[in-house]
């Protein structure tokens, strides 16, 4: 079923949302984009009459109730965007009164589903690779359905427009599905587009295609960047990447972040770009500081000598034209991960880079997909959100699916 097609008159939706958004010290929303981004699912809702019930996580509190990360600090948010009040239940697997009590155009807002271990369906305290694990799994699967179950029965339809929970079996983005007919599940708006976007990105390539992939670490991307390395024309690997790259070809990188477990995979990517024609660009050149604060002494370096006791923190100047020289004349580029520390003021000029790059290259007509937090976090820094195509609010969810694996939420509205 489409949501375009669907009308929610009469009808109690549960829509899962990601309302897992940065908070300050004080408990206060420091960026609304992902409420924002549900606001047509749940408007829709709203506009045709239905009772609207939303649920979300937030963090990690892995089974146990942690005040801070209560959903209720986002309550007043959540109605001054949605424009209608929104009631809050303060236990997401006992909210059957505050469910039963809704009427047609009210809205409520469900506890974090992460209170309950449930939810993720992993069992807890008992240690991997034993028996009692395999016993405790099997165990939890089944509690896992009854939670499904349970958030099922507040409501007649089930809405999934969670792309950046979209990759996990969870009880709220996948089984919960199972307890709905094929006319009363469907994706919501935000879902929707995003599958459309990676369609756009990996089925309707328009080349030249660049791929920008940053970060810390080569092993939480490896995936990606293999299957990249099929697709792309140019691939910059950039962030705390270069320094495992630079390493593993001789280079003297200091104290730069590097996985030394990762040097042979590090090569073995360097020779796949080569045997694809891939135009593989990595940093030649850093902005080292000699600690690691916004305020350390700094000096440009070559990325393959950079001095004892300095890190590589940015992307230097002759790297950032490499960068931008390589987007510049793309026509498809994504881009996931920041160039070098970027919360750090002193070191978001190789990220800003980039950001300008791509949005001087969609203004010449490329569709550009920017997804990952840090690089969603990235573009809204330098004012650049409205200058690309597209920016995805899931970060691995959005790896997954480039990937090519399937995504449970939205395999479970399928079947």
């Amino acid at each position: 079923m489409k949501i375009e097609d669907f009308n929610f008159a009469g009808h109690k939706a549960i829509v899962r949302v990601d309302f897992n958004v940065p908070l300050d010290e004080n408990g206060n929303v420091t960026d609304e984009t992902r409420i924002k981004g549900a606001l047509p699912t749940l408007k829709k809702v709203l506009a045709d009459g239905g009772a609207l019930i939303m649920m979300s996580h937030m963090g990690k509190p892995k089974g146990k109730v942690k005040p801070e990360l209560s959903l209720k600090q986002i309550v007043k948010n959540v109605s001054n965007n949605l424009g209608v009040e929104v009631k809050f239940a303060a236990d997401c697997g006992k909210a059957d009164a505050e469910a039963a009590a809704l009427k047609p155009g009210e809205a409520l807002l469900l506890e974090n589903l992460r209170y309950y271990p449930e939810e993720e369906g992993k069992p807890v305290g008992v240690e991997k690779g034993t028996p009692e694990y395999d016993a405790a799994k099997a165990e939890m699967k089944n509690r896992q359905k009854e939670f499904a179950k349970k958030l099922a029965s507040y409501a007649d339809v089930y809405v999934m427009d969670a792309f950046g929970t979209a990759h996990r079996k969870h009880a709220s983005t996948a089984v919960i599905a199972d307890n709905f007919d094929k006319d009363h599940k469907m994706l919501g708006y935000l879902m929707e587009k995003e599958v459309k976007a990676v369609d756009n990105v990996l089925n309707n390539i328009k080349r030249p295609f660049t791929a920008i992939m940053g970060g810390s670490k080569v092993s939480t991307k490896i995936g990606i960047i293999e299957n990249l390395l099929t697709k792309v024309d140019n691939l910059i690997l950039c962030g705390g990447m270069t320094y495992t790259f630079a390493k593993a070809q001789g280079g003297k990188i200091g104290k730069s972040i590097c996985e030394d477990d990762k040097l042979d995979v590090a090569l073995d990517v360097m020779k796949k770009a080569k045997e694809n024609n891939v135009n593989l660009v990595l940093g030649t050149d850093s902005i080292c500081g000699d600690d690691f604060k916004n305020d350390a002494n700094t000096q440009v370096a070559p990325s393959m000598n950079i001095p004892e006791g300095w890190e590589g923190m940015d992307a230097g100047p002759d790297t950032r034209k490499a960068f931008a020289n390589a987007i510049k004349g793309s026509k498809t580029i994504l881009w996931n991960g920041p160039a070098g520390v970027f919360e750090f003021d002193n070191f978001a000029g190789g990220s800003k880079a980039i950001a300008e790059a791509i949005a001087e290259a969609t203004k010449e007509g490329a569709f550009s997909l920017i997804g990952g937090g840090d690089s969603v976090a990235c573009i809204n820094k330098f004012g650049l959100a409205d200058q690309v195509s597209y920016i995805s609010t899931g970060g691995g969810a959005l790896l997954e699916a480039i990937e090519g694996k399937e995504l449970p939420g939205v395999a479970a509205i399928e079947k």
